[in-house]
């Protein structure tokens, strides 16, 4: 008789090589709210004249920007703590680090679809795209607004130099 379970891919995390006092102080390091990318996409934004508020409380997820009269939050997610590309890399982590990310991405799904819901443009600005091409990222956002949350049409992209 064949077993009906599915096959567990093979874990590939070989232990922490820190000490918990050194992984804690590494740890204890990481800032939630005034990164480095989220500085930069807010001085991005403000050299573009745009008025926003910072880290908005009232609504699910704490967008770490909001501009409100166009109802668009966005939020700069770093790729790690919000697991871009998991699917490649989740088997890396140790079991408690793999439910930890991904219950960030199960909590990200949920506020994004609770802020869409309540009538909210969402804009997620990944850390390796703000590295990349800020520029490229805040005319995404600028784009975003003036099309009322629809995909800008392949003209509008070119025009503004979004296309690749």
């Amino acid at each position: 008789m064949t077993s009906t379970r599915p096959k567990l891919a093979r874990r590939l995390h070989r232990g922490d090589f820190l000490s918990p006092e050194t992984r804690s102080a590494v740890m204890s390091r990481i800032r939630g709210k005034n990164t480095g990318p989220e500085l930069a996409v807010a001085a991005a934004m403000r050299a573009r004249k745009l008025r926003f508020e910072v880290q908005a409380r009232d609504l699910p997820g704490c967008p770490d920007f909001v501009l409100r009269p166009r109802k668009v939050a966005i939020f700069v997610d770093g790729c790690f703590w919000h697991g871009w590309g998991f699917a490649g890399w989740r088997n890396k982590l140790s079991e408690k680090w793999e439910k930890k990310i991904a219950g960030n991405i199960n909590r990200d799904r949920r506020n994004h679809r609770k802020l869409k819901r309540m009538g909210w443009k969402v804009v997620r600005l990944w850390e390796h795209q703000i590295q990349r091409d800020i520029d490229r990222c805040i005319l995404r956002v600028v784009s975003f607004c003036e099309t009322g949350g629809k995909a800008p049409s392949r003209e509008n992209i070119r025009g503004r130099g979004l296309a690749d």
